[in-house]
């Protein structure tokens, strides 16, 4: 369950609540319901930080118990750094650092009062908004697969109040909710174990997620119907696996019945080993979040359906494994895709893109004003962009342009590589249409470019999210990216 989000317009010294959150910038500079509590207590945070016992260092907190003359049980004192520093992303941080104190303390509940501090260009709305979802993605934790525990009496925290003005509307904070459960439903889906999340268990989750919300309809395409449709890039790369590829689809009709839909397509490779092109094994564990495209897409819809947005929406996920069995595909074989080009397999680790391609056309038949695929597809990306950016492409400035934005509003970012045909000649090849791949340089360029040739004539953008999918190491977890993203474009799409 997502944290319970509400608002709370009493004083910091007299909220009622086991816990209040407040910031500390450099040289001694008290937040204004820092200064508050310090006044109510006889100037307690002053003096803690003169003595070095409080620290102002971003990321630095300290829970104070029964400080005199306050309400609260508790007074939690958190890092904010150089005032001329304090930005958007500094506010995000430091609200995630706030919850991760907050987690391993015994309480409930907590009132936060980061959101009266200002952030230069953002207003109440979005400083509550990714404040919460700060809040919810600390509060997160993988149980799935661990022996169930006995329930402890020690309180946990389930619910986040922000600090505002009485009138404040709670816009923002439905939102964030929307968003959190998005992001959630990515990430457990990302961290599930391969042998768990196969392309039937992702199809019966697109089922329930269909049941449990009325005005969404769920379609699997089984392997006998791709066969017929003749998706051969895609029944390709699952030729090697004993688990069955699934198309599955996703609808919510929120707009007008003749209005054309918004598409979102995620590459949904439940494990893949790199075929006969096989990956080292070193890091392999990891190849369980190939499928975080898949999980992201999803859980944008999710979020779109849950605030019931005005628009038209259909999701389309290619699930498939990729395993070097006696039947998997080999290098140098030639595929029929759906569009009817053909596509000569010189890497059979270059998966991604060849399901992706027959999702693309298929999803064509819904005449999509625009068309959005996500998928961890380039380790080039990953080299290029590191763990921070997802690498956007597209031929639409426009499109561009809004995408660019959601993800500076959400701090879920992309950056803008280049599409130009002057990289198309890199996957000439003499034996088929298209290569799956262009050679050593400009990986995920090139792979953008193999897309774009099943996109003509539609507004498309494709978003690379092998960086930002997940956290590296053994204890490392999908982070719902870009869920946030997508889901402020689609809001910006409705609100337009």
């Amino acid at each position: 369950m997502i944290l319970q989000f509400s608002l709370d317009s009493r004083l910091p010294e007299t909220a009622e609540t086991p816990c209040v959150v407040v910031g500390v910038f450099d040289d001694h500079m008290l937040s204004a319901a820092a200064r508050r509590i310090d006044a109510a207590s006889a100037g307690t945070l002053t003096r803690l930080l003169e003595s070095g016992d409080l620290s102002s260092k971003p990321g630095a907190s300290q829970a104070l118990f029964g400080v005199a003359g306050i309400k609260a049980e508790r007074v939690l004192v958190v890092g904010l750094g150089e005032a001329r520093k304090f930005d958007a992303a500094r506010y995000a941080k430091t609200s995630a650092d706030a919850a991760r104190a907050l987690k391993n303390l015994p309480i409930d509940s907590a009132v936060s009062y980061l959101s009266d501090i200002d952030v230069p260009g953002r207003d109440l709305a979005w400083k509550l908004r990714t404040g919460a979802l700060a809040g919810d993605a600390q509060a997160y934790k993988y149980t799935a697969t661990f022996k169930p525990r006995e329930k402890s009496s020690r309180p946990e925290l389930h619910a986040l109040a922000f600090a505002a003005p009485a009138d404040t509307d709670a816009a923002a904070l439905v939102q964030a909710s929307a968003i959190a459960r998005g992001v959630r439903f990515a990430r457990g889906l990302g961290n599930l174990p391969p042998n768990i999340c196969t392309p039937a268990y992702l199809a019966g989750e697109a089922h329930q997620l269909a049941l449990d919300h009325p005005g969404v309809t769920c379609e699997v395409l089984e392997e006998e119907q791709m066969y017929k449709l003749g998706m051969g890039a895609l029944l390709g790369v699952a030729q090697g696996s004993a688990n069955r590829p699934r198309l599955i689809v996703l609808e919510w009709k929120g707009g007008a019945a003749d209005e054309q839909p918004y598409a979102l397509v995620g590459k949904g490779v439940t494990f893949d080993t790199g075929g006969i092109s096989i990956k080292p094994s070193a890091g392999m564990e990891e190849m369980k979040f190939d499928m975080c495209g898949a999980a992201g897409v999803l859980g944008a819809f999710l979020a779109a359906v849950e605030l019931k947005l005005n628009l038209n929406l259909v999701c389309v996920v290619p699930a498939v494994e990729n395993m070097p069995g006696s039947n998997a595909q080999r290098p140098s074989d030639v595929v029929t895709t759906m569009s009817g080009q053909t596509v000569e397999v010189l890497n059979t680790d270059a998966e991604g893109r060849l399901i992706l391609c027959d999702a693309l056309t298929w999803v064509q038949k819904y005449k999509p004003q625009t068309i959005i695929d996500v998928a961890t597809l380039t380790g080039a990306c990953v080299v290029a962009l590191g763990k921070h950016a997802s690498g956007l492409m597209t031929q639409d400035d426009t499109l561009a342009d809004e995408l660019l934005a959601a993800g500076q509003a959400t701090l879920d970012r992309a950056w803008r590589l280049p599409l130009w045909d002057d990289y198309q000649s890199q996957l000439e090849t003499g034996y088929a249409d298209v290569a799956n791949i262009g050679g050593k340089y400009a990986g995920a360029i090139t792979a953008g470019c193999f897309l774009a040739r099943f996109t003509e004539g539609f507004r498309w953008a494709h978003l690379d999210i092998a960086g930002s999918a997940w956290d590296e190491g053994r204890k490392g977890s999908a982070t719902g990216r870009p869920v946030p993203l997508l889901a402020q474009y689609l809001l910006d799409r409705a609100a337009g």
